[in-house]
């Protein structure tokens, strides 16, 4: 990848549609828009006399043809996504012509843009560091309200915000134990190691607390899957639908009508959940609900959240306390079903029940509360949705941690500062690696090469 190419891919998802955008981004952008674009009017100036952050009437012309209508925006550096001269080609949205379009800018002098490589070169310019530039894509990939904001969050800078302070905190501190290594006849005074001794105690209480994010931006981020489970004609379907809030699965009052696993994801109170609706757990009559027997049986071995559903119109089975046994501690809800005709059930005191009626849908935005309190578990608050760390940000939190905890112990046992002063290294490279202040090509291939062409 050379980034001082000049670049150019589709920036809008590929398919027909009103409109489709292509950017290109680099030295030669304008230039090579001004090959391709024609402009609609005699006295139009020539692309490259344009003021910035202007928009053009006109066409997209190769070979002395026309390929689309456009419009065409000019964006000069520094004041673009990337921080380089970009253009912005506004087309028709249908699938051939938009890749005519791009097939005639690269035709006359770019190259296509790798997955990421626009939000790369913006890490590179210094116009976003490494966590806004993971922000992108959870923007992107946001499917909730929440996991929308906690982006937008991490987007505006918060995360890093706290990241950078804890790295200058600690570099000052390295700093202060690399001065005492300079004279080494001369020992750090109690005070002055006391105060250093409650600054790593402080680090190291924030990297604890963006540790306990950690679960909780993987919900946001990713969701759970929640299986729901339970013996034939419990009302699972009716359950999913009800979720839904729309009939996904099919419903009918015969016994094993669910002979596969079936999967939606719904928002519920802001978390992504993968509802798996699964057959009837019960001794299979025939080879087909066999086949989908086990595939539930997998599903639930999968799940983050079991939805154990019954019908409260018969006594507790013993497939039911079997059912439950298997699970032991996994997290789960106990889902009455019925609720609106004669109960004949009784539950063991220990076990969390939700009463809904699937046919009505009563009760199932009190099961939606249930199941978002289960998930979160009354571990996180509400200001901390719009602060979680990722995976890559707690490996790299984990291993500042060690080294934190052992720099502390070295230098309140008065171990030689030399080992002090080695363990902080660690603790502000694996810190850096966060924003972007240390990273390798591998790291950043890793990151970047999961975004879009186009971003």
């Amino acid at each position: 990848m050379l980034l001082t190419d000049t670049i150019a891919a589709i920036a809008t998802p590929i398919g027909e549609g009103g409109l489709a955008v292509i950017r290109i981004s680099g030295g030669d952008a304008i230039a090579v828009a001004g090959r391709v674009f024609q402009a609609g009017g005699k006295q139009a100036p020539a692309l490259a006399e344009v003021p910035t952050h202007t928009v053009h009437y006109g066409h997209i012309v190769r070979d002395d043809r026309r390929v689309d209508e456009v419009l065409l925006t000019v964006l000069r550096a520094p004041r673009t996504f990337t921080r380089e001269d970009t253009v912005e080609i506004s087309c028709h949205g249908g699938v051939l012509v938009t890749r005519l379009v791009l097939e005639t800018v690269l035709a006359a002098g770019v190259r296509l843009a790798e997955p990421g490589e626009f939000t790369q070169r913006a890490f590179l310019n210094g116009r976003i560091d490494l966590t806004q530039a993971e922000a992108v894509a959870d923007l992107i990939h946001a499917r909730t309200e929440l996991a929308l904001g906690a982006a937008h969050e991490q987007l505006a800078g918060k995360l890093a915000g706290r990241i950078n302070q804890l790295r200058d905190d600690l570099m000052k501190v390295l700093a202060h134990v690399e001065a005492h290594l300079d004279f080494p006849d001369e020992d750090i005074a109690p005070d002055t190691q006391a105060e250093l001794l409650r600054r790593l105690e402080v680090a190291g209480e924030f990297v604890d607390e963006l540790l306990h994010t950690a679960r909780e931006g993987q919900i946001l981020r990713r969701g759970i899957r929640a299986a729901i489970v339970g013996r034939p004609n419990a009302g699972k379907s009716s359950l999913l639908n009800q979720l839904l809030g729309r009939d996904r699965a099919i419903v009918s009052p015969l016994a094993g009508t669910t002979r596969d696993t079936v999967e939606e994801t719904a928002n519920v109170r802001g978390i992504p959940v993968v509802f798996v609706d699964t057959a009837g757990l019960r001794d299979a009559l025939d080879v087909i609900e066999a086949e989908g027997v086990k595939r539930s049986r997998a599903a639930l071995a999968s799940a983050e959240l079991i939805l154990h559903v019954l019908d409260q119109t018969e006594p507790l089975a013993p497939e039911d306390e079997e059912l439950a046994r298997d699970l032991g501690d996994r997290p789960r809800l106990v889902v009455c079903n019925k609720a609106d005709l004669p109960a004949a059930l009784v539950l063991p005191e220990s076990w969390k029940a939700v009463s809904v009626a699937c046919t009505s849908g009563v009760g199932v935005e009190s099961l939606k509360d249930s199941l978002a309190a289960l998930v979160w578990s009354g571990a996180i608050a509400g200001e901390h949705h719009q602060l979680t760390v990722n995976a890559r940000h707690a490996e790299a939190l984990r291993r500042a941690k060690v080294s934190l905890e052992q720099a502390r112990l070295a230098l309140a046992e008065g171990v030689s500062l030399e080992c002090v002063a080695f363990e902080l290294r660690v603790v502000t490279g694996a810190v850096g690696e966060i924003v972007g202040k240390t990273t390798t090509d591998d790291l950043l291939d890793s990151i970047f090469g999961q975004f879009c062409l186009g971003k």
